[in-house]
This record gives structure tokens, C-alpha cells and sequence, in this order.
């Protein structure tokens, strides 16, 4: 019996299991694809562990989807046919997805078929999350910090990014996304799919 209640994490769940049937692999191929552990993927797939922002980036590289995509895959923005819905999307309506380990806030801003990926992140003090390399393949990405500081490692490199600030990610590389501040810092994702890893 499942002890999750927020439906998105649900949804997430759900989500990662159809991911791995739709390759055919199993839990021991999905760990061994993504490092995340066989027993943390099976109590993440039966709703019994909600995964960490650096879970789902193991795993969403694993699956060659960027954690944004997964995100809005597990949203699910459809009609009662089934069919990807445009318009108009309440911010009262919006799911909010928050990681267990750092408090990290992620809403997503558009539906799984629009052609770019936003994301609004909500990153509180003291939060530091790190990313694979792998979990930015055949992505081009921009992060655009709306509220506080951002400090962003990108490999070796590190970038003080404040209110304004935008960086263009360029090949994939490891990186952190910490708030060294003493306030909450919000920033925007936003990615397309690229041709080439």
C-alpha cells in the first residue's frame, strides 16, 4: 500500500514504470543505465519513496529525457481523449513538485508537447542540487534567474548568478545548482530538445 500522497509524486511514479516498459528493461537494466539502485527504483515505481531532484536526474538521463520532460510527461496535460491541451494554465492549477531531501520547488510552466520546456524552480537556503552530465544530453538549455542568487557549477566552473542573469548551457556537463544565500532564489529553465547529444 502506497504512504504517498501528493498526486504528482503518484504520477512521477507511474510515469518512470511506463518509461522502463516502453524500453523492455528491467529494474536491474534501469539500474544499471541510470546508478540509482534496483530497490530504490522499485519503491519509487510503487509509489513507496518519493525520488530527490538528483534521482530523477539519474533517471531521466538513463531514459535520454531531461527531468523537465519527465516532469511534464507525469503531468499528463490532457483532455479526457487523451490529446495534449493548449491555453490558458492556472498557476492555482499548476502542479508543484518538491524534492524531499532540499525542499526544491519545480512547477511546470508549459505541457509535455509544447516545443520548449519551462520550468520554474524555487530553491531555498542552504539547497544544493547536482545534476549527471548525462541528464543534459541532446538538451540546449537556459537558466534565467527572476529572485536572489544563484550559484551554478558547471564542470570546474562556477557562475554568480543574480536576479536578470541568464546562462546558455553549451555541451553537457555535470552541474550543481546551489543557493549559497541566506533568501529563497527563483529561476526559470527553459530547454529544447537538440540533435545531438
Amino acid at each position: 500500500m502506497s504512504n504517498i500522497v501528493d498526486p504528482l509524486v503518484g504520477q512521477i511514479a507511474a510515469r518512470i514504470h511506463t518509461e522502463r516498459e516502453r524500453r523492455r528493461w528491467t529494474l536491474a537494466q534501469l539500474a544499471d543505465a541510470s546508478g540509482v539502485s534496483r530497490a530504490m527504483i522499485n519503491r519509487i515505481e510503487r509509489g513507496e519513496s518519493s525520488p530527490t531532484a538528483v534521482v530523477l536526474g539519474k533517471l531521466s538521463a538513463a531514459f535520454q529525457l531531461s527531468v523537465s520532460s519527465l516532469l511534464a510527461l507525469a503531468e499528463g496535460a490532457t483532455d479526457d481523449s487523451g490529446n495534449a491541451t493548449a491555453g490558458v494554465r492556472r498557476q492555482a492549477d499548476a502542479a508543484e513538485w518538491r524534492d524531499p531531501a532540499t525542499g526544491y520547488r519545480r512547477r511546470q510552466i508549459t505541457g509535455p508537447h509544447f516545443p520548449a520546456e519551462i520550468a520554474e524552480i524555487r530553491l531555498p537556503p542552504g539547497a544544493r542540487v547536482p545534476y549527471p552530465a548525462a541528464a543534459f544530453a541532446f538538451i540546449r538549455q537556459v537558466v534565467w534567474v527572476l529572485d536572489g542568487r544563484l550559484t551554478f557549477h558547471e564542470g570546474d566552473t562556477v557562475h554568480e548568478l543574480d536576479a536578470g542573469d541568464t546562462i546558455e548551457r553549451g555541451e553537457p556537463t555535470a552541474c550543481v545548482f546551489a543557493n549559497n544565500s541566506a533568501a529563497e532564489c527563483r529561476y526559470a529553465v527553459i530547454l529544447t530538445r537538440d540533435d545531438r547529444p
